[in-house]
């Protein structure tokens, strides 16, 4: 995960949402929702002011939300909003230059938070990266482990083996009932 794309992703979104929110006609010029005159009808800036709300909210939250899997919630609902502004907008907009630049904006932004996501690189633990603790702590994490072992705390009774996530957990003894 390339934690630095999904957090400039999520800044982007939420400056735009933030200037949709106050100003409609951020959108609505360009997406082709203005009368004859450029102007912007009332219920049309009524109906996108909660899209703006939507992507200020949603980008802030790829912003603040901590490294794993907060922020790949918070990416996953981004992209399923720009896949699906790609969708809507795309069938529905007037005039097709104006459909297919809405397309194209709404793929490219949705395509930004994925390849944040799947991309290597990233900071999180367990992903080669630098992690909460960095390189050397999860070095000296490693070393603790084999110590463990070493001393008989590790292979076959409740603990870690060596390898992440992975856990042995030795079973009770049968005791024999009596009588």
């Amino acid at each position: 995960m390339k934690v630095g794309l999904l957090r400039a992703v999520g800044a982007a979104t939420a400056v735009y949402g933030v200037a949709v929110t106050a100003l409609p006609d951020v959108l609505a010029r360009p997406s082709g929702l203005v009368d004859a005159r450029g102007r912007t009808g009332v219920a049309t800036r009524t109906s996108l002011r909660p899209v703006g709300w939507r992507d200020a909210a949603s980008g802030l939250a790829m912003v603040l939300a901590p490294e794993g899997p907060a922020l790949r919630t918070a990416a996953c609902l981004r992209i399923a909003a720009d896949f699906g502004d790609a969708a809507l907008l795309g069938l529905t907009l007037p005039g097709r230059g104006r459909r297919r630049k809405a397309v194209a904006v709404s793929v490219g932004w949705g395509a930004l938070s994925v390849l944040g996501l799947v991309a290597s690189g990233g900071r999180e633990k367990g992903e080669g990266g630098m992690g909460e603790r960095g390189r050397k702590g999860e070095k000296r994490e490693k070393r603790g482990r084999r110590k463990e072992r070493r001393k008989g705390k590790g292979g076959g009774e409740v603990g870690d083996v060596g390898r992440p996530g992975v856990r042995v957990i030795r079973p009770l003894p049968v005791v024999p009932r009596r009588g």
